[in-house]
């Protein structure tokens, strides 16, 4: 209950800076008193942070949650836009100014400009938080965030290993194996040192994951529980005799 209150008086106070600012920098020239247009931008802004607590966990973390990290906020800008545009058009209006059906579309490019630069940095913030709280995560703890991007039966899955694919990771578990867009690079620093290692330019092993080693044609290879095959570079060797897997 107080961390519910401390979100909302936090959002106020910025919705209220934020209302503050474009009143006093007479945004779009409208007349009135400045009461009237301080709460038209307050009243305005507070819709868009009322719809984002529904649209950002609509688009990353439910519907969109696989999609790139570009489209998730250019549809998060989309649908945070309209309900603006709606409330900023009516006040508008309130206020005098004449607001014709064929301005209404520029009205929306407006917003959704700021939408689209607010949604990135909000983005990149959250994006930041959790790499920093990546760094005093336990491994276990990793790998459980890891795995939360993929279907809920893989929840509590034995990670076994990653190989990349074009744009995309295949996730090899005990639970079978399920696509990912994300990069290789990015799901090894999610990961951490601790859990696993690169064995090849396109794959991540896990220390748990292997079963057996095996050399073709001088080539080490690493025999996953499942079976499968993760080929090992010979850049990456020495790292993996080290870690004691071959």
């Amino acid at each position: 209950m107080a961390s519910a209150l401390k979100d909302i008086g936090k959002t106020l106070g910025i919705v209220t800076l934020l209302a503050a600012g474009f009143t006093w920098f007479g945004v779009y020239g409208t007349g009135g008193s400045l009461k009237l247009r301080f709460l038209m931008w307050f009243v305005t802004m507070l819709v868009g942070s009322v719809a984002s607590y529904w649209v950002v966990p609509f688009v990353f973390q439910t519907h969109m949650k696989t999609s790139h990290p570009a489209l998730r906020i250019v549809a998060a800008a989309v649908l945070l836009a309209i309900p603006v545009t709606i409330s900023l058009c009516i006040f508008l209006a309130f206020l005098g100014a004449s607001i014709s059906l064929a301005q209404i579309p520029i009205q929306f490019a407006y917003v959704l400009a700021i939408s689209l630069v607010i949604t990135t940095g909000g983005f990149l913030i959250d994006r930041a938080r959790q790499l920093a709280e990546l760094e005093d995560a336990e491994p276990e703890d990793r790998v459980a965030g890891f795995l939360s991007r993929l279907p809920v039966r893989y929840r509590g899955a034995d990670l076994w290993a990653i190989s990349s694919e074009d744009h995309y990771l295949r996730v090899h578990t005990d639970r079978g194996e399920e696509l990912i867009l994300m990069r290789l690079a990015d799901a090894m620093r999610e990961l951490g040192e601790d859990n696993g290692l690169q064995t090849h330019r396109s794959w991540w092993v896990s220390h748990n994951g292997v079963a057996d080693t095996r050399r073709t044609n001088g080539k080490l290879v690493l025999i996953l529980k499942s079976g499968q095959e993760a080929p090992v570079s010979r850049t990456y060797q020495p790292n993996v005799r080290a870690a004691g897997l071959a």
